[in-house]
């Protein structure tokens, strides 16, 4: 039985014990629900919930844990001269076997590999049932219990809210846990990187060669890494598509706030909203087959040497992608300031564009930080366009008109292909995205400080 087919049955198992839960509720009253702690619906979900939970906490558990139990069953199953492997070679041997479990493989495999998939096999149908009855057990025993022990002064409704709290906090701490598994996963592989590699070497180098020793070169630690090349492209093409991007955006939301009838508004936003929802692939074909192109002509007619992968290439469509992320959020925030202000600046005597600038815009300074930092952490992310529009070469250079790329591109190549984490060509990876979160975090924290300072002002 499979995962998705267990829980259906076990919500289909909570959705009945609901019903009994209500009726013996409904039982304990004697047709009068007011001796009843709670109403009998209260009684139900409690029932339900407790034959849901303990279900669920044996699937997750068993998720966890089936990994591990399942490669321990698979290895043991494995001949002693296989055992006796270097583990990377191991570690291959045990994803075929695992391909060949899942019909993945059909041909070319040893026959002590059928032998291990047929194990593996059997195993994970065994470790299915036994799940299912597992899981199941777990459901009817709570529900059981509840059903058992309920009493006309339980207190259903308080246990039914006091499970949905923790219920709500749990939720609220994926977040948290999400963003600290990233960050330390991070981390311990940016440790190991630096084990290899010299902080001189990735800090202060304006070279970035790898060498991956696939491509028949020297490998480990005789690579160059120095990010700056990285750094640079990245923070130009960003620098680029904000210069594109904000005045365009915040031009916009002011029309669309201030000047625009209901009508227009109500036609426009959407439309410059559905920029947003385009894939960034397709930005990237439009950047390469129509932006670039075009800027490339534009040069020859002009007499200047314009690449058509280049930073200006990328800026441009990249900007164009994250008007809607400021141009939106800024029309939310503008349209968000009291009418007082308005009504206030306007009966001084003051202009609508005085208002606009003097009294809106500074009121709303705050969500337009936020806006704008939205879409700058946006662009810093971006990989699909420059890729396309502005190359993978790790140049240093001051012209917008020449390839560069960004630190997202490398990463994203660093970690193609069948490479071992253990070697510095792949580790790098971790050590630019640590540095990339480390760069936005300093920006989100500056950008915080603004916030607050102008904040004080119209409070």
């Amino acid at each position: 039985m499979s995962v998705s087919v267990l829980l259906a049955v076990v919500l289909g198992l909570a959705v009945a014990f609901y019903f009994l839960g209500t009726r013996r509720a409904f039982g304990l009253s004697g047709g009068d629900t007011r001796t009843l702690h709670s109403r009998p619906n209260y009684y139900g979900l409690l029932t339900a919930l407790w034959v849901a939970i303990p279900a669920i906490a044996a699937i997750i558990a068993w998720r966890l844990l089936q990994p591990g139990f399942m490669d321990s069953i698979l290895v043991d199953s494995l001949p002693a001269s296989v055992l006796n492997q270097e583990d990377s070679q191991l570690r291959l041997i045990v994803s075929t076997v695992k391909s060949l479990a899942t019909g993945g493989i059909s041909s070319g495999v040893e026959p002590y590999m059928m032998d291990a998939a047929q194990v593996y096999s059997d195993a994970r149908a065994t470790a299915s049932v036994w799940l299912a009855i597992a899981a199941l057990a777990a459901g009817l025993i709570g529900g059981g219990v509840v059903l058992l022990k309920m009493t006309s002064d339980t207190r259903a409704r308080n246990r039914v809210e006091q499970i949905v709290k923790l219920v709500l906090i749990g939720c609220a701490s994926i977040a948290i846990l999400t963003t600290a598994g990233i960050v330390l996963s991070m981390l311990f592989e940016t440790i190991h990187f630096f084990k290899s590699v010299s902080f001189s070497n990735f800090f202060l180098n304006t070279v970035w060669d790898p060498r991956f020793s696939s491509a028949g070169r020297d490998g480990g630690d005789t690579g160059q890494y120095g990010m700056i090349p990285l750094m640079v492209g990245t923070m130009y093409v960003a620098f680029v598509a904000m210069l594109v991007a904000v005045p365009i955006g915040l031009l916009a939301a002011m029309y669309l706030a201030e000047y625009a009838t209901p009508k227009f508004r109500a036609t426009a936003k959407p439309m410059l909203e559905i920029l947003a929802g385009i894939p960034t692939v397709v930005y990237g074909f439009f950047a390469l087959m129509t932006v670039g192109p075009f800027l490339r002509d534009t040069g020859d007619i002009l007499g200047m040497d314009i690449d058509a992968r280049s930073v200006m290439t990328a800026g441009i469509v990249m900007g164009i992608m994250i008007i809607p992320f400021i141009s939106s959020l800024s029309d939310d925030v503008i349209t968000q300031v009291p009418r007082s202000l308005r009504e206030g600046s306007l009966g001084l005597g003051a202009t609508k564009s005085e208002t606009i600038r003097k009294v809106i815009f500074p009121a709303a300074l705050p969500g337009i930080v936020g806006s704008i930092l939205l879409a700058a952490s946006r662009a810093i992310g971006e990989t699909m366009i420059v890729v396309m529009a502005a190359g993978v070469a790790a140049n240093l250079s001051g012209n917008p008109f020449e390839p560069m790329t960004t630190v997202t591109v490398k990463i994203v190549n660093q970690l193609t292909g069948d490479n071992e984490f253990t070697s510095p060509q792949t580790l790098v990876a971790f050590a630019l995205g640590m540095t990339l979160f480390v760069i936005t975090l300093g920006l989100n924290i500056f950008a915080l400080h603004i916030v607050r300072k102008y904040r004080e002002q119209y409070d």
